[in-house]
């Protein structure tokens, strides 16, 4: 998407600041001179690439992280390119994802880095919202079209088009992503980027919503409906997007496509909604602990089974509550549905 490479510009202390557009590979190593200068700052950006990773710190990407830094963001060339030991490396590295058109609030930047909260995901213990640095250039400081619509992809992966005659391929984006709607035209969605630029993108793999509104109805069948989508689908720790997911990635992202906000990870996850006493239902998550710790969530389908992301290595799968080791860990389940 060529015209999501224009970079952040911050308004910092009465001056205008762009940060360099740095190549990938400096991204991933930061040098010292660049991260010298630090400015705090509070105000919106939006996600300008496809899924933009949230990382523990600007240090923390490795070399064979450079794909997921680019604008735009090369997401299935980078997940290819990981190996099992690679993925699970991630840990303690990268703690969540936003998408393409999602608000952020910028917290700080720090040379070729800035540091984010994301309002759409709930963290306990932040006012803005789950936290984690970007690199600049997958961000924009252009306020989106104001539109009464917006086109929400309710596809695992959907594409965005040239908006003209020829239709182009430009970016896969994943469910959830959700934009400004400019109008329709046949088959087509037209949506608005976040630096302003249109795009089309087929209209059965979205939901055209009132803004404000979720794009799907929040009930049970829909949230198990939804997740069944993502079978299949390799596990990737800090994953919440189409490309991949990590057990509380799915559950968070299915709620919010449903107009339901929860927190991000699994422990906050089991501390709010309401508490299901008895059997659970359809469309309520499980948890699972060790030593009184949460550390899983899953979501009930029914007929003792349900639907997760377990760990690297593994797919998203149905399996039975009663299987061993999770019975064993078994901590309750909750329900956000109204």
């Amino acid at each position: 998407m060529k015209g999501l490479r224009r970079p952040l510009c911050l308004l910092l202390a009465g001056a205008l600041v762009s940060a360099p557009a740095l190549p990938a590979a400096a991204l991933a190593s930061e040098p010292t001179a660049v991260m010298a200068t630090t400015t705090v700052v509070r105000q919106d950006a939006w996600v300008a690439v496809s899924v933009a990773t949230l990382w523990r710190t600007p240090g923390s990407p490795r070399p064979v992280d450079a794909p997921a830094l680019a604008n735009p963001a090369r997401i299935t060339r980078w997940l290819a390119d990981l190996t099992t030991p690679q993925r699970r490396g991630l840990s303690g590295r990268a703690d969540s994802q936003a998408l393409l058109g999602d608000r952020v609030v910028v917290l700080r930047v720090r040379g070729a880095w800035t540091r984010v909260a994301v309002p759409d995901q709930p963290q306990p213990g932040s006012a803005h919202g789950y936290r984690g640095w970007v690199p600049t250039r997958q961000l924009s400081s252009v306020a989106p079209r104001a539109a009464a619509d917006r086109a929400t992809v309710v596809a695992r992966l959907g594409w965005l088009h040239n908006d003209d005659a020829t239709a182009h391929r430009r970016e896969h984006i994943s469910f959830g992503t959700s934009l400004p709607v400019l109008g329709t035209t046949g088959d087509w969605v037209r949506v608005a980027l976040p630096d302003g630029e249109s795009r089309r993108i087929a209209a059965a793999d979205v939901v055209v919503h009132p803004r404000g509104d979720g794009a799907l109805p929040a009930s049970r069948a829909g949230l198990v409906a939804s997740a069944k989508k993502f079978l299949g689908l390799p596990y990737l720790w800090a994953g919440r997007s189409g490309f991949g997911l990590d057990c509380s990635g799915l559950t968070s992202l299915v709620h919010e496509v449903h107009g339901l906000r929860i927190p991000r990870d699994a422990s906050p996850q089991s501390r709010a909604g309401s508490v299901v006493g008895g059997a659970p239902h359809r469309g309520d998550l499980l948890f699972f602990a060790t030593g009184g710790t949460v550390h899983h969530v899953s979501l009930y389908v029914g007929h003792g089974r349900m639907i997760h992301s377990p760990h690297t290595g593994s797919t998203v799968s149905i399996i039975a509550t009663s299987t061993p080791a999770y019975a064993a860990e078994y901590a309750g389940a909750r329900s956000y549905l109204p």
